[in-house]
């Protein structure tokens, strides 16, 4: 037979973890039609695939392209890496339901807690929408390169049915109601679950809790209940219980366990629960999904692939941002800025404030800003792989200190050097136990939010590091991680798996160079707003729906992404 599409002479790594063999992949329409031995059999178009991997296209399970989807036909950061499909609304922020006259409510609960600026939003955003189900139907309509799934968002629901009563306490008996009612609506028309956030570091503008931090546990179980009503749906939690008193932690394992076994929901979340000042938070929390696991339940970690935590230079935040002296220099040109920091008298004034600044403490301020300046843990970003070298290494081989030394190299390269500061699992010993737990998948990206802060290429760092660098865990368990496990547990029917008549979503890289590649910075968004990019070197393919979306890091002009809905929209 006569395919459309052939990937030829590649090592086949299925999804599976089964190990991987030589073979070529026919596709005709959207489908693969066959796995094998395809010698002498036509296509309109080869990929040669020689010495890459074909493996099914990689899955984002923590994404927040809500916003970004209206302006970006192509999916980046994450079109990049191999990903061909992303669950977006997660941790309780979805745009709808919501109508266009109260949209503030949703910009209030996106602009701090995944820094997603508010103007960008308004003007990158063609409202055209109220309901769930609207909203669905406009996302179906966007051309877009990638394919999409969507929770129905906590704190959209809450400000839809509350209005700014959601910012203020717990929902009365109605609201409840009413709240179970949009749950409803929106898992029939589509949704992939339900998401909210508990976490103390998802904060409004002017510091204060987001719309759902204000619901108590019974209203979370309650709506989570819903779902189990309906037979259908996941249930996602940011959960940020890692700094919290070992009682309170404790308290709410025993809350989510019990959720998740009696709601039979299947239960998911960031796993970025040890750092260095609570090494071992992450035990009781594996051994509390082993728990659920055993009585009959689902619970899946997402895991991360290194280090996690943020970007911070000259070009974007600093520590010091809101401190004396640095607070006005901030505000100048980059070029006057360096100017600055090369004049002794200026540099002596800016050294000596950092030198004694202490943590902020205001809870409207960027995270960058609150968190301790450690720098045995903050590392010039020279390579995007490990090793990696600390400030405080290098200050002290430069015989210097290390705000001196971190400024030094920022000018080296005309202050454009990112600096990496790891905030959790700083423990690779953690991070390893986490990518061979059965009950995790490699999918804790955040791809699509903190644009001026964070990039996680995950898969790119779990393919080079632990894969070719570490040789910790093998290719093909590594490829199941980033496929098939996500999505068997979001029910993303017949993706996840290189199958005859499974979807041709399909990622083809070099195994020997895969990695992140270096971030930039970028002035892209509607309103000439700056985000970090990272591309990702070493993907030579990426097929969506069996149309060739990327060719390296070039879009190839074509849009096969949908709209994937959830199974009662089906029904």
């Amino acid at each position: 037979m006569a395919f459309d599409l052939i990937i030829k002479g590649g090592t086949v790594v299925d999804g599976s973890g089964l190990p991987g063999w030589r073979a070529d992949v026919g596709i005709s329409g959207d489908r693969i039609a066959e796995v094998g031995d395809l010698s002498g059999q036509g296509a309109e178009e080869v990929i040669d695939a020689e010495g890459h991997v074909v493996a099914p296209g990689f899955i984002d399970g923590h994404a927040h392209y809500d916003a970004q989807v209206f302006w970006d036909e192509i999916g980046s950061n994450i079109c990049w890496h191999g990903v061909t499909t992303a669950v977006m609304g997660n941790c309780g922020f979805t745009l709808a339901p919501c109508a266009e006259a109260d949209k503030r409510h949703v910009f209030t609960n996106l602009e701090m807690a995944e820094e997603i600026p508010p103007a960008a939003m308004e003007a990158g955003i063609p409202w055209s929408w109220e309901t769930f189900p609207e909203y669905m139907d406009t996302l179906d309509r966007l051309p877009k390169g990638l394919n999409y799934a969507s929770y129905v968002g906590h704190s959209a629901i809450r400000t839809y049915v509350m209005g700014e009563r959601a910012f203020e306490g717990p929902a009365g008996a109605d609201d409840l109601t009413a709240l179970c009612r949009e749950v409803e609506i929106a898992m029939k028309a589509g949704a992939i679950g339900f998401s909210t956030t508990c976490s103390a570091n998802h904060r409004t503008a002017d510091g204060g809790p987001v719309a759902s931090r204000y619901a108590d546990w019974s209203e979370i179980c309650t709506l989570v209940e819903t779902m189990g009503d309906l037979g259908a749906g996941v249930f996602e939690l940011s959960r940020g219980i890692v700094n919290v008193d070992p009682d309170e932690r404790a308290e709410e394992i025993e809350r989510l366990k019990a959720l998740a076994i009696d709601s039979g929901v299947p239960c998911t979340f960031g796993g970025a629960w040890s750092n260095r000042r609570n090494p071992d938070n992450w035990r009781p929390q594996f051994a509390m999904v082993d728990e659920v696991t055993a009585a009959g339940g689902h619970m899946l970690v997402q895991a991360t692939a290194a280090w996690n935590g943020s970007l911070r230079s000259f070009e974007t935040f600093m520590p010091y941002d809101n401190a004396p002296v640095w607070k006005e220099f901030r505000t100048l040109p980059l070029d006057e800025q360096e100017k600055g920091l090369r004049d002794p008298e200026m540099r002596a004034r800016l050294v000596e404030v950092a030198r004694n600044h202490k943590r902020e403490t205001d809870p409207s301020l960027n995270n960058v800003m609150l968190r301790e300046v450690d720098w045995n843990w903050i590392f010039p970003l020279y390579n995007t792989l490990p090793p990696f070298r600390s400030v405080a290494e290098i200050a002290a081989e430069r015989g210097t200190d290390p705000i001196e030394a971190m400024i030094d190299m920022a000018l080296e390269r005309h202050l454009k050097l990112f600096f990496l500061a790891p905030t959790n699992c700083e423990d690779q010993d953690y991070v390893l136990a986490m990518l061979r737990h059965p009950n995790t998948a490699v999918t804790f990206g955040d791809s699509g939010a903190h644009i001026q802060t964070i990039v996680n290429p995950v898969q790119a760092d779990l393919l080079g590091n632990w894969v070719r660098q570490k040789q910790a865990i093998t290719l093909e368990a590594a490829v199941r991680k980033i496929t098939f496990d996500i999505a068997a547990f979001w029910g993303l029917k017949d993706r996840g798996l290189l199958r005859q008549g499974w979807f041709a979503d399909i990622c083809v890289f070099d195994p020997d160079t895969i990695a992140p590649d270096m971030p930039e910075l970028v002035h892209d968004l509607p309103t000439g707003a700056h985000r970090i990019l990272q591309k990702a070197v070493g993907i030579k393919e990426t097929v969506v729906n069996g149309e060739v979306l990327m060719r390296g890091t070039q879009h190839s002009g074509q849009l096969p992404g949908r709209l994937l809905r959830g199974a009662l929209a089906d029904a």
